[in-house]
């Protein structure tokens, strides 16, 4: 007969036949699909990072032109209240040489004539720098065959492109100081390389000193030995090389 009951439990007796039999499945029929699957990935995740996908991102150069106002839109544009006359370095270096040609902006400091009003030539003569300079092995042929090196080290390059730099700033305080050094020169190069050494070593050691002490610089409450160490180590290190430069030439 039909029972709806009986239909109920034929149906449930047969699903848990069915879950409970072992199944006898072709391994090469379920890697099939799996392999398609992952072929599909990669060739999609590949195509969507090739030059001609919608999904890359364009790249655009950055624009390298330069702006007084730095590029912000609330700086005022320079060009639009300075006159031409005036806009850049270049027109304005131009236009006060034409208000004071002795001004501060493109002054350059007289070296020949500063080297006359002292009398730095005569004074290195009495002194006999230059013939001190020959005992030590600093000839003129020596100094000839020097210059092919510092051309190869850039020292002539570096000199040649920076000589606003070095006239109107080192040139005046080596000359100016230049009464007082030239008889400390003439004195060291009498003793030789060791006494370039020594005062290598001597400026070294003050400003040692001067660190590890605390000493303080009135008024700004700075490290002394910070501060001088600008001035003394340049020199220490300078002074070591002019030695180390002698002892190679008289050897």
């Amino acid at each position: 007969f039909d029972d709806p009951h009986h239909s109920f439990f034929s149906r449930s007796s047969t699903l848990r036949n069915s879950l409970t039999e072992p199944h006898h499945t072709n391994p090469s029929s379920t890697m099939a699909p799996l392999s398609s699957l992952l072929t599909v990935a990669l060739a999609s995740s590949v195509t969507a990072f090739s030059p001609n996908s919608g999904l890359t991102t364009p790249t655009t150069r950055q624009s390298t032109e330069l702006y007084e106002n730095f590029g912000f839109d609330f700086a005022e544009d320079q060009v639009e209240n300075t006159p031409q006359i005036i806009l850049g370095e270049a027109n304005y270096k131009k236009w006060l040489n034409g208000v004071d040609p002795n001004n501060m902006l493109n002054r350059q400091y007289p070296v020949l004539t500063r080297v006359r009003e002292l009398g730095l030539l005569e004074q290195t003569a009495e002194l006999g720098v230059l013939s001190k300079l020959e005992k030590q092995g600093l000839t003129l042929e020596k100094a000839e065959q020097l210059l092919p090196l510092l051309e190869e080290l850039g020292v002539l390059s570096l000199v040649a492109n920076n000589q606003q730099l070095l006239i109107n700033g080192l040139a005046p305080a080596a000359i100016e100081g230049a009464p007082i050094l030239l008889p400390l020169v003439a004195g060291a190069l009498d003793i030789g390389p060791p006494a370039f050494f020594l005062g290598a070593a001597g400026f070294a050691g003050l400003d040692a000193f001067l660190y590890t002490s605390g000493v303080e610089v009135p008024f700004i409450g700075l490290n002394a030995g910070l501060v001088l160490g600008l001035v003394l180590i340049p020199l220490s290190a300078v002074l070591a090389v002019v030695g180390g430069a002698l002892g190679n030439l008289k050897n």
